[in-house]
């Protein structure tokens, strides 16, 4: 099904691509009343919802549901995503939504320098040249020095991060763990991780800011979903270099819901970033990584 659908799997996964763009948008707009682990928790008790409807309405046994034989990494897997959107949506209160997104993009390079010792994975000179000229975008698009506020732009290099070692952990599960036992631990770990934190940041909300929170948290489902069915339909590898048109996505939204558009700096850092982010991903694909 595979090789015969790769439309298809191209289309759910650019759909994923736009919900997670809409996604940060509307924390973005958040932030401006509700601390950001808040938003967070909101997103993963409305992802965490959704997969247990799922889970009843289908009637799934309980180990197509529970069946898990890495519950440590299981677990490790939900914190680094609590890290992930919580670092995300903090750092979209300071910083602009493509200027946030070009520097997550420098994901797949900091795979590329983590899988050598994390995964056992050989990482030659080709992929580290990519990684160094990649981190050097990063720095144009965060301009050491420049107007964007300077501690800030930790939070977005720690998602990156996050994310990083967030796919490494899913890399590590997908070889035993079925999808669905995965993404349950995921979403239940992750609304029960951030419900202890957000006590301490906790603020009553009007039922506009709870339909929101609940509606990113559906969103961020949709997402999941459509990432799952494009990867029932097309091979990982093929549908990667998808993962940057987020770019203009998040320009768009940027301009429409907050009057952003990226400054010369940032739009060329982000070309360089996505040039080798891409480059590393054809290496990969040419050597079956």
């Amino acid at each position: 099904m595979k090789d015969d659908r790769p439309l298809f799997g191209i289309a759910y996964f650019c759909v994923a691509i736009l919900l997670t763009a809409i996604v940060d948008a509307i924390s973005k707009y958040l932030t401006r009343e509700i601390h950001a682990l808040q938003i967070a928790w909101g997103y993963f008790v409305g992802i965490a919802f959704c997969v247990l409807c799922y889970a009843i309405v289908r009637r799934l046994p309980g180990r197509a549901v529970f069946g898990t034989a890495r519950m440590p990494l299981q677990v490790l897997r939900a914190a680094l995503l609590v890290m992930t959107i919580s670092t995300l949506f903090a750092g979209l209160k300071y910083i602009p939504l493509a200027d946030v997104t070009a520097i997550t993009f420098s994901a797949p390079l900091i795979i590329a320098a983590l899988s050598g010792p994390l995964l056992g994975e050989k990482v030659g000179m080709h992929r580290w040249g990519a990684v160094v000229v990649g981190m050097a975008g990063v720095l144009i698009v965060i301009r050491p020095g420049g107007d964007v506020v300077q501690w800030a732009v930790l939070l977005p290099l720690a998602t990156a991060f996050g994310f990083a070692t967030f796919q490494m952990a899913t890399r590590r599960l997908a070889s035993t763990e079925p999808t669905f036992v995965t993404l349950f631990y995921t979403s239940a770990g992750s609304a029960l991780m951030s419900s202890v934190l957000v006590v301490f940041y906790w603020m009553p909300l009007d039922l506009r800011q709870a339909a929101y929170l609940f509606g990113i948290g559906v969103l961020g489902a949709g997402a999941h979903f459509c990432f799952i069915r494009s990867f029932e339909e097309a091979e990982a590898s093929f549908l990667a270099p998808f993962n940057y048109t987020k770019i203009v996505w998040v320009i768009g939204l940027g301009y429409l819901m907050f009057g952003d558009f990226p400054a010369p700096h940032v739009l060329l850092g982000s070309t360089i970033i996505i040039t080798s982010g891409l480059y590393v991903l054809m290496r990969e694909r040419r050597q079956g990584v």
